[in-house]
């Protein structure tokens, strides 16, 4: 634990001593964060932590699945099921802890319910991640607990645009699994009309690894049969074929706007977790979204609403043959009406409703059909007091899962749960360029489908999952410390979260083996349980000169969870890790070096194994110029550099699939 303590204190030290040149530095434009605040503020006004990624940042950053794209950032870690499957880990919460929207809405897919279920999102496709970490339900409901992610990529354009046509075309290939990606994105304007149009195209081989697949620990443990071999220098049944694209158009008149979009989504791919079993899966997507920006109601600023209509399916194919197949009819909505200020208060109020019609089909097939219904109501306003700024916010939930009887399963049940939750915190500048940030929450989560009404194999996690219906509702506080430095030739952020659950909910191994299909058996249930750890990042400008400008940036992050009844570690919680970053620009030539360090992780779980440390190396170098009325950037990347056996703890597979071995990826992007 002493670890992160004093990294945290050096560098808020570091961040403390350069007070004075903080003064003399330029304003800068900040960026508006959407997803934590429906007043439009920016990241330093915000009493929780919030990663933002756009721009060229994002792109150099896009990994062909969301978790991945933002694992590398403060306090985030993947779930990573090959290289295909992966969604964020925020502080050691994932799953319905976390909670995953694009622009706004509920992502409408199953990437929930298992982790091999790729998230419906492509990064190369969108517009900005905004990731606020710590308790946000208040104004996305009880999954949030965690975290919010919000992929946002302007598919129903919200603001008027020039009548000419902006895009971006990107090409890129990648060593470490003959990947060869495209991406497309086109907006346009017309009078009171604005358009949008993305597009994407990836095919992969097997995933290239440092040496054997199964790790030195289970090749001596969990010896092969006579006869067979083990997998090296490939991870079998790591394949891809994936593509995608948005078309979106919104109408402007005088009073605000009027949107829709359609989407599509289709991606194959083998789940590495068995030599055979591959998943086929496809969503369709409809979003409306509009706003009324001069309402016609008294101490009424602004109205937002959205709906978002999915019809998702995959199926998971054993060799040819299909296995079980899940779909997923659902919808969100949201309606956000944000009033003038009333006296010291200024915020907005708000109702939201979602519904998911789920199935799992087939012979193995682990919960019944199930309709989940939340219907939802919460408020956030904001206090300005001279130099600190008061943020209160609540929520009510109203969730109701139904699950059908069948043969399978036995006779239909259902059950209805009101949860409220509700959040408090302040952030103070006490000078310019300085804040201090303080959040405290209540939350409530009600279970859902699958931790109640699981009861079956799930192939292609090797797992027999097994739900408990008696879960009562998830309860937790926690709290948030942020220090930050805004302005200045450092920059940085320390920040402190401890959050307690009185019954937290999770699938833990029981040490069983299922007889009829030779799996591990997964119980839900609920422990008493505390997660706390630290997070410390500082920029520093070490050079700025005639062109030349030399950055470097130190980061780490610390999450430790424990059964608070029995002190035992949870299971798949990320070690410590430590890194830096050394990034140089001259003119129109980039450069720039990481160097990450994860530890060991040997607080494990009953039932679940140790897990090495590793370095992990990475460089790139990009080139920026004019083709006539466009700029093109040519750039390189190498990843693993010192070709090390990573292994990630947090990952279900980590003992049968490392991460990528020695690699380059090269690309061209143009944007006019």
């Amino acid at each position: 634990m002493r670890y992160y303590f004093i990294t945290g204190f050096t560098l808020f030290s570091v961040l403390q001593a350069t007070s004075a040149m903080a003064q003399d530095a330029p304003n800068t434009l900040k960026e508006v964060v959407v997803t934590a605040n429906p007043l439009g503020r920016s990241a330093e006004e915000l009493t929780q932590p919030v990663t933002v990624l756009s721009g060229n940042e994002l792109r150099d950053k896009a990994e062909p699945t969301l978790g991945e794209t933002l694992s590398q950032e403060l306090g985030i870690r993947s779930t990573y099921f090959g290289p295909n499957a992966s969604r964020p880990v925020i502080r050691g919460l994932d799953g319905d802890q976390i909670q995953m929207l694009q622009n706004g809405l509920s992502n409408l897919d199953a990437s929930a319910t298992s982790v091999d279920h790729n998230v419906s999102i492509e990064p190369l496709s969108v517009e900005r991640i905004e990731v606020v970490r710590g308790p946000a339900a208040l104004l996305y409901g009880p999954k949030a607990v965690g975290g919010v992610v919000n992929v946002i990529d302007n598919r129903i354009p919200d603001a008027r645009i020039p009548e000419k046509i902006t895009g971006t075309v990107d090409g890129r290939y990648d060593s470490a699994n003959d990947g060869r990606t495209g991406s497309l994105l086109l907006e346009g304007g017309s009078g009171d009309y604005a358009w949008h149009v993305n597009g994407f195209a990836r095919r992969t081989d097997d995933l290239e690894i440092p040496g054997f697949a199964r790790s030195e620990r289970q090749r001596r443990t969990e010896p092969l049969d006579p006869g067979e071999e083990e997998a090296k220098n490939k991870l079998p049944n790591s394949q891809s074929n994936s593509h995608g694209g948005s078309v979106g158009v919104t109408k402007f008149f005088d009073a605000g706007h009027f949107g829709v979009a359609l989407t599509d989504y289709n991606t194959d791919y083998g789940t590495v977790a068995e030599p055979d079993v591959t998943i086929g899966m496809d969503q369709q997507r409809i979003d409306f979204a509009g706003a009324f920006d001069d309402a016609p109601l008294p101490h009424v600023k602004a109205i937002k609403y959205k709906l978002g209509l999915s019809d998702y399916d995959h199926t998971e194919f054993e060799g040819a043959e299909p296995g079980t197949t899940f779909k997923n009819r659902g919808y969100d909505s949201r309606v956000e009406v944000v009033h003038e200020k009333l006296g010291l208060f200024e915020g907005a109020v708000g109702i939201q409703s979602e519904a998911n019609d789920f199935s799992a089909l087939g012979e193995e097939a682990f919960l019944p059909p199930t309709l989940t219904r939340m219907n939802s109501a919460f408020i956030f306003e904001e206090v300005p007091l001279g130099k600190l700024r008061l943020q209160i916010g609540g929520r009510v939930d109203d969730q109701k899962v139904s699950a059908d009887s069948n043969s399978t399963f036995g006779p239909g049940s259902s059950r209805n749960d009101l949860t409220g939750s509700a959040s408090t915190g302040f952030i103070y500048h006490p000078v310019p360029a300085y804040a201090v940030a303080l959040s405290g929450s209540y939350t409530e989560r009600a279970p859902n489908a699958q931790e109640l009404y699981a009861n079956g194999p799930h192939l292609a996690t090797d797992a027999f999952e097994i739900g408990d219906p008696s879960l009562d509702v998830q309860r937790s506080v926690g709290l948030d410390l942020s220090f930050r430095k805004e302005l200045g030739t450092v920059t940085g952020e320390v920040n402190f979260f401890y959050n307690r659950f009185q019954n937290f909910i999770t699938a833990a191994a029981t040490g069983a083996i299922d007889p009829t299909f030779d799996v591990p058996v997964y119980a839900y249930g609920s422990v008493p349980a505390e997660f706390y750890g630290a997070e410390a990042k500082a920029d520093f400008t070490a050079y700025e000169q005639d062109n030349h400008k030399l950055g470097l940036e130190v980061r780490s992050d610390y999450v430790e969870a424990r059964n608070r009844d029995t002190g035992e570690p949870l299971p798949r919680i990320a070690p410590l890790r430590i890194g830096g970053s050394t990034i140089y620009h001259y003119n129109q030539i980039g450069v720039r070096m990481d160097a990450d360090y994860t530890f060991n992780q040997d607080r494990v779980a009953p039932f679940e194994s140790p897990t090495d440390g590793y370095t992990m190396l990475n460089a790139g170098v990009d080139y920026t110029f004019n083709t006539g009325p466009s700029s093109s950037t040519l750039y390189l990347k190498a990843t693993n550099l010192l070709d090390e056996e990573a292994r990630d703890h947090v990952s279900f597979l980590k003992d049968i699939a490392p991460l990528a071995g020695r690699a380059v990826m090269i690309g061209v992007r143009n944007t006019f």
